[in-house]
């Protein structure tokens, strides 16, 4: 605990610094502006509130309260980032997990790195940022690096250097955006890899798409498989019936209870099934609270 005590001891005379109305510090030439910007300051947390920009949608219940459990050991090691807003005000630009986290244990203060910004750099901070991350799934990569071209305005040349990525992967991660949103989610929620969606993109139809999508959940096709599930659609009509054919070899009392399911629990649900009957069935959730929806209309209170 001696750790923690010192870690949030960082920053404490900046802190009193930021409190003082005479030193509200608004850009980077104020006086005092240099002791701040740039270093770590412990900042009270109900000074600080989220960022609207953030590109993330999904926060891991179970990984969250592991890293309360971690934060209330041992502190915050990596400070978050804000930007001041106002006097004594500030909003977060990245960690909105440590954040979060921070919350969850109780603690009154966290050490932030304060950066000046307007919402336009606000916005490229955050997504850039959380790109970088490695927890960060395809289609969310995909989603901020629309961001950055529609609201930043970036080129692909611009944003590949921006990121630090080369401009074909940043393509690859684009085109995934063309994909159903039904084979977006399965990505999202690991039914398929970003290897299957490339192939899939390559299919125009998106109905071809869904049905060459359900032949990969029934059947477990490797992207490989895929690939060449792909090539055979475009060979013609005979390959398009061939896929559509394949993608349909599910036993009929799995089509059936997959619908039901899928219809009762208002989730799609993943259902593999051989013609002698063995198979499983994946229920997808996203929450806690979606996991306690589900749990309730299975077995109920």
């Amino acid at each position: 605990m001696a750790k923690a005590t010192k870690k949030q001891a960082l920053g404490r005379g900046l802190s009193a610094l930021l409190k003082d109305p005479e030193n509200d510090i608004q850009s980077a030439s104020d006086k005092n502006a240099d002791k701040v910007v740039g270093n770590i300051v412990e900042l009270d947390l109900g000074t600080i509130e989220v960022n609207p920009f953030q590109p993330r949608s999904n926060f891991n219940d179970t990984a969250l309260k592991e890293l309360a459990t971690s934060i209330k050991e041992l502190g915050v090691i990596q400070p978050i980032t804000v930007r001041k807003l106002d006097f004594n005000k500030y909003q977060l630009v990245s960690g909105e997990r440590r954040f979060r986290a921070s919350k969850l244990v109780g603690l009154e203060t966290i050490p932030a790195y304060i950066r000046i910004a307007n919402d336009q750099e606000s916005l490229e901070m955050a997504l850039v940022e959380n790109i970088q991350r490695q927890d960060l799934d395809p289609i969310e990569i995909a989603l901020s690096y629309q961001r950055l071209i529609d609201e930043i305005k970036l080129t692909q040349e611009r944003l590949s250097d921006r990121v630090g990525k080369k401009r074909s992967t940043i393509t690859n991660y684009l085109r995934l955006l063309r994909l159903d949103p039904i084979i977006q989610t399965g990505i999202r929620d690991g039914f398929t890899s970003m290897g299957h969606g490339r192939a899939l993109v390559n299919i125009e139809k998106k109905e071809d798409q869904i049905a060459l999508y359900e032949r990969i959940i029934s059947e477990n096709l490797s992207v490989r498989e895929t690939e060449k599930a792909v090539k055979i659609y475009h060979e013609g009509g005979d390959g398009k019936k061939t896929t559509t054919a394949k993608a349909t070899n599910v036993p009929d009392f799995a089509k059936i209870g997959t619908e039901a399911l899928t219809d009762r629990l208002s989730i799609k649900v993943g259902v593999q099934a051989s013609p002698k009957g063995k198979g499983k069935i994946t229920i997808p959730f996203h929450s806690e609270e979606e996991f306690n929806r589900i749990k309730k209309l299975i077995i109920g209170d």
